[in-house]
C-alpha cells in the first residue's frame, strides 16, 4: 500500500484495478463529496507521482482521463484544476439488470489485451466536449445533421479539412477538391473505381497492409509488389506499366520510417512520365513524437499526380467512420461522376459537429493531449524492450506511429510467439504476416508488431511480463 498525504488514499498494488483508475476514483470521490472546491489545483504530475511511488505517465493518464470526463481542466503553464463538483458521471448501480447486461460493450472493445496495433485509447476521448458540440449544432441548425452534405460531404467539414492539412501536412487545397469518406478503406475504393479498370496494375508496398492486397485483387486488378529499402518503396518496373501506386511515405506500414525526399521525387517523376497516379495513405501522420509532422508527398507534388487519403479514426474515434480524400483539380469532375454512379457512404450526421469541433479548437486540444500521453507510453515501451528483451531482438525508433516493430534476433518464429501469446490473452501480430509475396522475404521479416496507444503503463507492464515469460 502507498499512501499520499494530499488525497489521503492508498494505492492497492495487489488489486486488479489499474493504478491510474484508482487515482481517478479517489479524485472523483473528493469532487463528488465536495472535499475539493471548484478551481482547486491538483499537485503537479511529477510531485504527485513521487508521492505515490508511481511513474509520471500513470498520473498523466489519470489526469487526462478526468479532463476527458469533465472533472478537470488543463492549461499550459497552470497545471490541472477542478472544473466540476458533484456527480459528473452516472452513479454505478449495485446490481446489473438483464437489459444492462445486454447493453454492455462487446469484449473486443476492451483495452485489457495488449498489444493490438493502431488502437486509440477511447478512455481519453473528449466525450463531454463532443456532446456539447453535437447539442449546440442540434439547437442552432438541426437540419445540418441530415441534409446539405452532397456527394462530396458537408462544405464546412471540407473547409476544416483544408485548413487542417495546410497546417499539418503542407497541402494547399480548396474544399471543391475534398471528398468526405467513410474511412480510409472507402477512400481507396473510390479511387480504384474512378481511376482503374479490370486488368490494370496497381503497385503496393511489400511488406504492406494485407487487406489492401485482397481489396485490389477483388476489384479485378493486378497487384505489383514493391520491395522496400532504407529510402522507402522501390519504384515499379517500367515494363510493368502500373496505373496506380498506393504508398505510405510519411510512416510506412508496418515497418515504420519515412520515405526519403529523393525517393519521393523519383516516384513523382515516374508518375508524370508514365501517366500514373500516386495514392498517398497518411493513416496516422499526426502521431509524430519529435518535432512537427513531415510534409506529405502530396505537398511536394502540389496535388498534380498524387491523391491524399487521411482519416479521423486514429486521431479521434473509430466509431465516427469518417475520413477524407483530397484530389488534384484535374480529377474533380471524374470523381463527381464516379460518386454519382456508386453513391457516397459517409454518414451525414457527424459531419457538421466535427467541423464545429475542429473550428472551436477542441479537436486540436484533444490531439495535443493524446500525442503527449501516447509519447509517454511509447517511451515506456521502448525502454522496457531495450532493458529486458535485448537478448531476443531490437526496435528501430522512428519516433512516430501507433506501434513499434520488435525485430527478432533469436531463433523463435514470430507466428509461433503470436499463437502462444494469444493463449495468454495478448493480441500480437506477426511481421511476417504482412509480407505479400511469401518467399524468402517472409523469413527475413521476423518480428512482432506491438501497439502501445490503447494501453496505459500498468496494462503495458502486465503484457510485457506475460511476453517475457513466453520468451524465457
Amino acid at each position: 500500500m502507498t499512501q499520499t498525504p494530499w488525497l489521503g488514499f492508498s494505492i492497492d498494488r495487489s488489486s486488479g484495478t489499474p493504478v491510474f483508475e484508482q487515482i481517478c476514483s479517489a479524485i472523483r470521490a473528493r469532487a463528488a463529496s465536495g472535499a475539493m472546491g471548484l478551481g482547486s489545483k491538483l499537485p503537479p504530475t511529477r510531485v504527485f507521482a513521487t508521492e505515490l511511488g508511481v511513474s509520471r505517465s500513470t498520473v498523466v493518464t489519470a489526469y487526462e482521463q478526468l479532463v476527458a470526463e469533465g472533472y478537470l481542466s488543463s492549461q499550459q503553464g497552470s497545471g490541472y484544476r477542478l472544473c466540476a463538483v458533484g456527480e459528473v458521471e452516472l452513479p454505478q448501480q449495485s446490481g446489473v439488470s438483464p437489459d444492462q447486461d445486454l447493453a454492455s460493450p462487446p469484449q473486443e472493445m476492451s483495452t485489457s489485451r495488449p498489444f493490438r496495433a493502431g488502437t486509440p485509447d477511447m478512455r481519453l476521448f473528449p466525450y463531454r466536449q463532443w456532446a456539447k458540440t453535437v447539442a449546440r449544432v442540434c439547437r442552432a441548425d438541426p437540419q445540418a445533421m441530415f441534409h446539405g452534405t452532397g456527394g462530396f460531404g458537408a462544405w464546412a467539414l471540407r473547409q476544416a479539412i483544408c485548413d487542417h492539412v495546410a497546417e499539418w501536412r503542407g497541402i494547399s487545397a480548396r474544399p471543391e477538391q475534398v471528398i468526405v469518406t467513410a474511412g480510409a478503406t472507402d477512400a481507396l475504393s473510390i479511387c480504384l473505381h474512378a481511376l482503374a479498370v479490370a486488368g490494370d496494375r496497381v503497385a503496393l508496398e511489400d511488406p504492406g497492409y494485407p487487406p489492401l492486397s485482397h481489396f485490389v485483387t477483388a476489384q479485378g486488378l493486378r497487384a505489383d509488389y514493391l520491395r522496400l529499402d532504407d529510402s522507402g518503396a522501390i519504384l515499379p518496373s517500367r515494363s510493368a506499366a502500373a496505373r496506380l501506386a498506393i504508398l505510405t511515405p510519411s510512416h510506412q506500414f508496418p515497418l515504420g520510417g519515412a520515405m526519403s525526399p529523393a525517393r519521393r521525387m523519383e516516384f513523382l517523376q515516374w508518375a508524370r512520365e508514365t501517366d500514373a497516379w500516386i495514392i498517398e495513405d497518411d493513416y496516422d501522420s499526426e502521431f509524430r513524437y519529435a518535432g512537427r509532422p513531415i510534409p506529405a508527398m502530396a505537398g511536394f507534388d502540389r496535388l498534380q499526380r498524387s491523391l491524399y487519403i487521411g482519416s479521423f479514426s486514429k486521431i479521434f474515434s473509430n466509431a465516427l467512420r469518417l475520413g477524407y480524400l483530397i484530389l488534384p483539380e484535374s480529377l474533380v469532375q471524374v470523381f463527381q461522376h464516379s460518386i454519382q454512379r456508386f453513391g457516397p457512404l459517409a454518414s451525414s450526421m457527424p459531419q457538421q459537429p466535427l467541423a464545429d469541433f475542429i473550428a472551436s479548437g477542441e479537436f486540436y486540444r484533444h490531439l495535443r493531449r493524446v500525442r503527449r500521453v501516447y509519447a509517454e507510453r511509447r517511451r515506456y515501451l521502448l525502454s522496457r524492450l531495450a532493458q529486458d528483451f535485448g537478448a531476443y531482438g531490437f526496435c528501430h525508433d522512428h519516433q512516430a506511429g501507433m506501434q513499434v516493430v520488435f525485430h527478432l534476433t533469436c531463433n523463435q518464429r514470430d507466428r509461433d510467439i503470436c499463437a502462444a501469446a494469444a493463449a495468454q490473452g495478448l493480441t500480437l501480430e506477426a511481421l511476417s504476416g504482412f509480407v505479400q509475396r511469401q518467399t524468402g522475404a517472409s523469413i527475413a521479416h521476423n518480428g512482432l508488431l506491438l501497439g502501445f496507444c490503447g494501453y496505459n503503463e500498468a496494462e503495458l507492464e502486465q503484457g510485457l511480463l506475460i511476453l517475457k515469460r513466453l520468451f524465457d
